[in-house]
């Protein structure tokens, strides 16, 4: 792999491109200020103008939403999996048909893998921009989001309308429903008797990761987040390690799966096929399967990320919940 090669597989932190319009809900007052980013994948933007960055999917799809403090994401529910860590900032996750049946507030290396087939919702509620990472299962992540009723009915009162393609359309900007194209219909009461409603009590033991138990778990190998016989058992169609200073893997090493690796403290040496280069926090690189690769700290001090390779489980969450 020639350095140019390996550069066009990293998405900078710092180049990531936002997208203001990506979802129904981005006029609607105290959502309006979101940015979502799409970093390997379209993963399930409703907007024409998201930029993706890397469009190869090795089996999921990684995206970011960034937010200032008191803005929110609102409801709604996927297909297959999404899990979010914690890169910057203090967070509040709620769900329910209504966002009241439980919630919980991540910190920044926090993992939530949030039960598919659930209302979801998220808000910023530190203090400065804050940015959470996902990981979204399937390579069309499920083919698009499920929105509670209430957003979408909220959102036409604001000028924005989903088509049943799956598409957004602003009326602000002149823009209306294709000819032959019908608003997404509204969940009916029968379907949304489908939703669960779990308790806080039953999501947080068996979804949520906290960063320092993993830093304790990862002081002599990777600590298994997500997986079969991981802390957070499950097979969504991909596995996640979370791996710091302690438990760097031996070196060099390869892997017949394609693997992303997430930073989200220190500075890290990634070398594949003897080119090498530093990833820096909120970097993500996405090495191909069979290459031979190294990984280490490149600096003293506090280390970790998280590392994700897709599996032969189908996309979607198979835990039930409890």
């Amino acid at each position: 792999m020639t350095p140019q090669d390996m550069e066009s597989r990293i998405v900078r932190y710092g180049d990531l491109k936002p997208c203001r319009t990506a979802f129904i809900d981005a006029h609607t007052p105290g959502s309006d200020q979101k940015e979502n980013f799409t970093v390997i994948g379209g993963g399930v933007s409703e907007s024409p103008d998201q930029h993706v960055h890397i469009k190869e999917t090795p089996g999921f799809n990684i995206g970011a939403a960034g937010q200032p403090p008191k803005c929110r994401n609102s409801l709604h529910s996927h297909r297959t999996a999404e899990v979010f860590f914690v890169l910057k900032g203090r967070w509040r996750f709620f769900w329910g048909r209504w966002g009241t049946a439980g919630e919980v507030v991540l910190e920044e290396g926090d993992i939530f893998n949030i039960p598919t087939g659930i209302f979801r919702g998220f808000e910023n509620i530190g203090t400065d921009y804050g940015m959470i990472m996902a990981i979204l299962g399937g390579d069309d992540a499920g083919g698009g989001v499920i929105w509670a009723p209430q957003v979408i009915t909220d959102a036409t009162d604001h000028g924005l309308v989903l088509g049943e393609n799956g598409v957004l359309y602003d009326t602000k900007k002149g823009q209306g429903l294709p000819d032959g194209i019908k608003p997404m219909p509204l969940l009916t009461d029968e379907e949304l008797k489908t939703f669960p409603e779990p308790t806080t009590a039953d999501v947080i033991p068996h979804y949520v990761a906290r960063y320092w138990d993993l830093m304790a778990l990862a002081d002599r190998q990777p600590a298994k987040v997500i997986g079969p016989d991981a802390m957070l058992v499950d097979r969504p169609g991909f596995e996640v390690d979370f791996i710091t200073r302690g438990s760097i893997p031996e070196a060099p090493y390869a892997s017949d799966r394609h693997e992303v690796v997430m930073v989200v403290r220190g500075h890290w040496a990634l070398g594949v096929d003897g080119e090498e280069t530093i990833l820096a926090p909120g970097d993500t690189c996405a090495v191909p399967p069979g290459l031979s690769r190294t990984l280490a700290p490149s600096m003293t001090g506090e280390a970790s990320l998280y590392r994700v390779r897709n599996t032969d489980d189908p996309a979607g969450s198979t835990r039930a919940l409890m």
